[in-house]
């Protein structure tokens, strides 16, 4: 799944990583690898602070670009983007916010779609948990509620 959390980053990078030369080309998919962390990072966060029923209400609702989700993920990833490349703060959150929105929307439209298995909801958050725990009771229960 996370490897496939990174093509999907890859393959929405063109304008806020790929072409903008604020980010060198040598770190342009080190950039998407953190960008890739920063989605796993704060989604596990959630589940791990027990906001498993907001994560699924999430992805449920696949029109919410400005859920407080996206914020973090766009936060942490202008974070590390000036913390770890020296992007100034402006242009960090800049890149972060043409990025990670239009990610985390092909992310909820592929965990909807019966043909990508790795980002159906429930493998997902499993994955996510490290394999602890079967969820999709859980999950399934939530998604009713």
């Amino acid at each position: 799944m996370f490897e496939k959390l990174f093509l999907l980053v890859k393959d929405n990078a063109g304008t806020a990583v790929v072409n903008n030369p604020v980010i060198a080309a040598k770190h342009h998919d080190a950039v998407m690898i953190e960008a890739s962390s920063s989605i796993i990072e704060v989604l596990k966060g959630h589940m791990e602070n027990g906001k498993l029923k907001e994560l699924v209400k999430y992805f449920q609702s696949s029109g919410i670009y400005n859920h407080s989700l996206v914020s973090s993920i766009v936060n942490r990833f202008a974070n590390r983007l000036n913390t770890f490349y020296h992007i100034d703060p402006a242009h960090a959150l800049s890149i972060a916010k043409n990025l990670i929105p239009q990610v985390m929307h092909e992310l909820v439209k592929a965990s909807k779609s019966e043909q990508i298995k790795e980002f159906g909801l429930t493998n997902m958050l499993t994955k996510l948990n490290g394999n602890r725990a079967d969820l999709s009771l859980l999950v399934n229960k939530l998604m009713v509620a």
